[in-house]
């Protein structure tokens, strides 16, 4: 199972953007709402998610993935069933991937400690102990982070190759006429 955790304030594209190709990739996915089923994101769009917090098994997920915004990154991180699921899957071997702001969830945490890793500029001193860049997307470990909302579609598609192969991920972009692909 892969969770999309979505807290009101979340940045709509960084969220739905994986969802949606690690969908057309033929990955179960599920979004959990922090604080309920319905959550708005950072621009106004309300968003169902398939389940709520209390409705989340960490053991055995494959991926845990935080979508930054603001103040949606914030509320996440004051979830105990998000850092919960973080903690597990990085205890677990499993991949966590965050994007934009979203990576300071994980530095708080102490987990991107000897790792590189990437942010929405200004945010470079949340991710503790981290080498930070300005790349787009950055894998680390099993660590993935995205710079912001313009690398939404880069950071998917990162995910759908660790998750299903570079090719079937590449299959997929092209089919969606991303550039370059």
């Amino acid at each position: 199972m892969i969770y999309v955790f979505l807290a009101n304030g979340f940045e709509e594209v960084e969220a739905l953007t994986p969802v949606d190709v690690l969908r057309r990739l033929g990955c179960e996915v599920k979004t959990v709402g922090v604080g309920g089923r319905v959550i708005t994101g950072s621009h106004g769009v309300p968003v169902t998610a398939d389940l709520e917090e209390k409705d989340v098994v960490t053991d055995g997920a494959e991926m845990v993935i935080l979508p930054g915004g603001m103040p949606g990154t914030l509320n996440l991180e004051k979830s105990p069933v998000v850092r919960a699921a973080v903690e597990a899957a990085a205890q677990d071997g499993a991949w966590v991937a965050a994007i934009c702001a979203a990576p300071s969830v994980l530095g708080h945490l102490g987990l991107l400690e000897g790792h590189t890793a990437t942010c929405y500029p200004g945010f470079e001193q949340e991710l503790k102990g981290a080498r930070t860049t300005g790349e787009p997307v950055e894998v680390s470990g099993r660590f993935v982070t995205g710079r912001g909302a313009g690398a939404a579609m880069a950071f998917a598609l990162r995910l759908g190759e660790l998750l299903c192969g570079e090719e079937k991920a590449r299959k997929i972009g092209a089919a969606m006429c991303v550039p370059g692909l």
